[in-house]
């Protein structure tokens, strides 16, 4: 067995990526713990040894990876995902790069990539991007033509919420994600009683329709994904492999064995009686 063989038995061992895995979440331990300035005063040393020595060893776990599968490595979106991410945690924490510092927290999203039902949720979201951005556009299409008549509405009402197209894009939205929207149309309801209706009708068209068709989009979307994993899992879809081509031969010579036996027994059964 060669040394690329090996290493690719290691990266590819349930006992190394559940190393990975808990050291992702170690790590993500450590970035909340040193957001508390009295940790950090007492033990910042320490926690500062254990952040980079975790670095170190994703930089050998990418290392390894790279060497195993060489330019299969980097056909994979997911391996230039952790690429990125490692990459932006080596950058240096000084000077114009002291904001990237930041970033670290990053590291806590390669949680996307070593878990596969995490890996599943996110390539689902992916595939529902171009009708999530058609319902985008509907949804923003339907806010500007909102915001307009709002405006002209309600702008002498609630100044502070409609007196321009931009404050009553900010207050729609607001009232689109049911934040306070009750206080904002009664302050409107006190100078003009049937404004209710217009609120009425913009939360029965943007939240209970135009926000659950993005829901609709990405379960749909997951459940497609789910069903091109389950076609590629069925038996029959590996024509190619040595294991199902086997099983086919085997099936093929049962069942030319069962027709040459029944070939020999029929003229036996042809026979009269009185030949017998």
């Amino acid at each position: 067995m060669t040394m690329r063989s090996r290493v690719r038995e290691i990266v590819e061992a349930r006992w190394f990526h559940a190393g990975i895995l808990t050291l992702i979440l170690v790590n993500a331990l450590l970035l909340g713990v040193e957001t508390s300035p009295e940790i950090m005063a007492a033990h910042g040393p320490l926690l500062h040894l254990v952040d980079m020595s975790v670095l170190a060893v994703f930089v050998v776990e990418l290392s390894l990876r790279i060497f195993a599968h060489r330019l299969r490595f980097f056909r994979d979106p997911w391996n230039w995902f952790d690429l990125v991410i490692v990459g932006i945690a080596l950058l240096p924490a000084s000077g114009p790069f002291a904001v990237l510092r930041m970033l670290r927290v990053l590291r806590v999203l390669r949680l996307l990539s070593v878990i596969p039902t995490l890996r599943h949720v996110v390539t689902g979201l992916f595939k529902a991007m171009p009708g999530m951005a058609s319902i985008s556009f509907l949804v923003a299409l339907l806010l500007y033509v909102s915001a307009v008549m709002a405006t002209n509405l309600f702008r002498n009402s609630a100044p502070q919420h409609f007196g321009d197209i931009m404050s009553s894009l900010f207050t729609l939205f607001q009232i689109m994600t049911g934040d306070s929207w009750g206080a904002i149309a009664k302050t409107v309801m006190a100078e003009q009683p049937a404004a209710w209706i217009f609120f009425v009708c913009f939360i029965l068209t943007s939240t209970f329709i135009a926000l659950n068709l993005f829901i609709a989009v990405a379960v749909e979307a997951l459940e497609h994904d789910s069903g091109d994993q389950d076609d590629e899992l069925r038996p029959d879809k590996g024509l190619g492999d040595p294991v199902m081509a086997e099983l086919r031969a085997l099936r093929a010579e049962v069942a030319e064995l069962r027709r040459d036996q029944e070939n020999a027994r029929r003229p036996e059964q042809d026979q009269p009686a009185s030949n017998r």
